[in-house]
């Protein structure tokens, strides 16, 4: 095993990087060099578990639509929902509404500049505060996200899974010691750049690496191994089958409550398993939750099988169009409305794959 001086690396490391940075960095962003905290707070928490190219747009609709703080918190959540459609974690949108609101009512506007005052903001964590403050007041704090955590771990070969308690203590300490304390913001997008676009997680341009003479994953071939995660996830599988019903050119829909995914977003009326069945059981049992009325309507088709993907769940279903006779029952506390009315509801991810493939 080849060794390196890991003492003299991290004298070197800054440097290597902002040269990278200066010489070879072409990653191009609508948020780079934004000074503005507000927008630099939208771009980051859009940005959280979504991906740059998906949230291109999604940034500057809102940017266009809520050029500033008051103006997002005037606005109406359906409204916010609706902009926020299709990016998932619905979590966040609830998050940037109230944070909002209290920057716009609490501090009259004012955004908060120190990095304890905005990690106390709701949805945000040390990455993402550290990301604001470095970014927008040049604040000295280091950010450690997915791609820092790939570099640190491949350039300086540490093996301590990143997933633990003692990994991110580890590493958030060596990144903090790496920062360049007089441009911590320029350092900060120079080093989740270069795990973007160089160090990748899957063919990382190592022949063409700054660091690969002194790269310890890289000198050993253990840049596949690294970095490390102990923990596995469990993954909760979930069967919706959704009922797509017809009463005089209306459609039943109605918003999800409670703590669980797609909070507030709207749906079909639907009848959930740990399983698939066939499509008769469904019924029968859409009957018995009347959702539907014995004899009174007719299905007119039945989807393929969808399916999506979450963090901790796989969300597997049908979609049911059925023409009704009457009215069900439960059919009071649903919302009827026409096709057209329908596009001023945001709905989740999987339903609209489903719409659009009509």
């Amino acid at each position: 095993m080849k060794t390196t001086d890991k003492k003299e690396l991290k004298k070197r490391f800054p440097a290597l990087l902002l040269k990278w940075n200066r010489e070879q960095n072409d990653r191009q962003m609508p948020w780079k060099g934004e000074k503005d905290p507000y927008k630099i707070w939208l771009s980051e928490i859009i940005l959280q578990q979504t991906r740059v190219g998906q949230g291109w747009s999604y940034y500057n609709n809102f940017i266009k639509t809520f050029p500033d703080v008051q103006q997002l918190a005037k606005a109406k959540d359906e409204k916010i929902f609706k902009l926020w459609e299709g990016l998932g974690y619905y979590t966040r949108c609830r998050n940037l509404i109230a944070s909002a609101r209290f920057i716009a009512g609490e501090r009259k506007g004012k955004f908060p500049d120190t990095y304890e005052e905005i990690k106390a903001l709701k949805g945000v964590g040390p990455y993402t505060a550290a990301a604001i403050s470095s970014f927008a007041f040049n604040l000295p704090h280091a950010v450690v996200d997915g791609n820092v955590f790939r570099v640190l771990a491949r350039v300086f070969g540490i093996s301590k899974p990143t997933d633990t308690t003692e990994g991110k203590k580890y590493f958030t300490k060596l990144a903090e010691e790496l920062l360049d304390k007089k441009q911590p913001g320029l350092y900060n997008q120079a080093i989740m750049d270069f795990g973007a676009v160089v160090c990748k997680p899957v063919s990382p341009l190592c022949a063409t690496c700054c660091f690969k003479k002194n790269c310890i994953a890289f000198q050993n071939d253990r840049t596949d191994e690294l970095p490390v995660k102990e923990k596995k996830i469990k993954i909760r599988q979930r069967w919706f089958y959704y009922f797509v019903l017809e009463f005089k050119n209306k459609r039943a829909i109605r918003q999800r409550k409670g703590n669980d995914i797609w909070q507030q977003l709207y749906e079909f009326p639907y009848i959930e398993t740990s399983k698939g069945h066939d499509i008769e059981t469904i019924l029968l049992e859409a009957e018995k939750e009347n959702i539907l009325l014995k004899n009174e309507y007719s299905v007119i088709g039945v989807s393929e099988i969808h399916k999506q993907q979450l963090s901790h769940q796989l969300i597997t279903g049908q979609f049911i169009k059925i023409k009704l006779g009457r009215k069900p029952i439960a059919g009071d506390a649903w919302n009827w409305v026409s096709e057209k009315q329908m596009e001023q509801f945001a709905f989740p991810r999987f339903i609209n794959h489903y719409r659009n493939k009509r």
